[in-house]
């Protein structure tokens, strides 16, 4: 079968904005679909593409009856495990009206401002914070909160320059109401 979306989740999650995906240790994940993964699987994988042959839940013909599938789509409405869930069901929306092609656009965009993120206000501590706002806020309140952090932060330590912009990208969260952590 040809994978043409390997960094996209088989139920809709996207790699380029997981933790696991961003780092440079020999644990790093390439993505759901990329031949490592494959190999450990996951339900979803199992299910899709080896038993069903098609590279997303969606695209199963059984998709609007699959018990599985619903269960993680609810389940990721509530509460977050290692990865944040909270825009799997707008992003499987938006695929719905827009195609697989332009939400990979959208999540380049993304993966972006997060490998910005990573570059300039890492101090070792806040990837998988900075990886949920990438996920859950939108592309231009992170291009400003980035704007605003790199003109308050010239000249501070990396300690500095992250407690900036995580103040920075809380405020916008506490405006819009996203949720900035993990919800357990």
């Amino acid at each position: 079968m040809n994978i043409e979306y390997v960094d996209i989740g088989v139920c809709g999650l996207s790699c380029r904005l997981c933790p696991m995906y961003n780092t440079d240790a020999q644990s790093r994940c390439e993505g759901c679909k990329s031949r490592a993964r494959m190999a450990v699987g996951c339900p979803f994988i199992t299910c899709a593409v080896r038993n069903k042959g098609v590279e997303f839940c969606w695209q199963c013909p059984e998709s609007e009856t699959c018990t599985k599938w619903q269960k993680h789509r609810q389940a990721g409405m509530q509460r977050d495990s290692f990865k944040c869930y909270q825009a799997l069901e707008s992003d499987i929306a938006y695929i719905g009206q827009n195609g697989v092609e332009k939400l990979s656009e959208q999540q380049s965009i993304r993966a972006g401002l997060l490998r910005e993120m990573l570059a300039m206000f890492n101090d070792g501590r806040p990837k998988s914070y900075y990886c949920i706002a990438a996920t859950v806020m939108n592309p231009e309140e992170l291009e400003e909160a980035l704007d605003k952090a790199k003109a308050l932060s010239e000249g501070k330590s990396a300690k500095e320059r992250a407690k900036i912009l995580h103040g920075l990208l809380d405020g916008a969260a506490a405006r819009q109401g996203y949720h900035l952590a993990l919800r357990k």
